[in-house]
């Protein structure tokens, strides 16, 4: 029985992480976004295109949902790409 309780206490902890991930800070992430935009505007002003230029990076993906979800909720800085 002990073990058994010492286990879920343990697969707690683990949890524990993974439910404050669903927390997004916005204004860090959006900031974020905005200096990898400054890096790949080289790149979109040679021509690339903003799909080409996000599969070739994860966080340009990453920042392109981010916008976009932050869009849609209406977040205080948010802009589309």
């Amino acid at each position: 029985m002990m073990r058994a309780a010492g286990l879920a206490v343990a697969i707690l902890a683990l949890m524990a992480p993974c439910a404050d991930a669903a927390v997004i800070d916005w204004q860090a992430e959006l900031q974020r976004c905005r200096a990898l935009r400054e890096s790949v505007a080289p790149l979109l002003q040679a021509g690339e295109g903003i799909s080409a230029v996000g599969r070739s990076s994860r966080s340009v993906r990453r920042c392109i949902w981010i916008q976009r979800i932050a869009v849609r909720k209406k977040i205080p800085g948010a802009e589309l790409w």
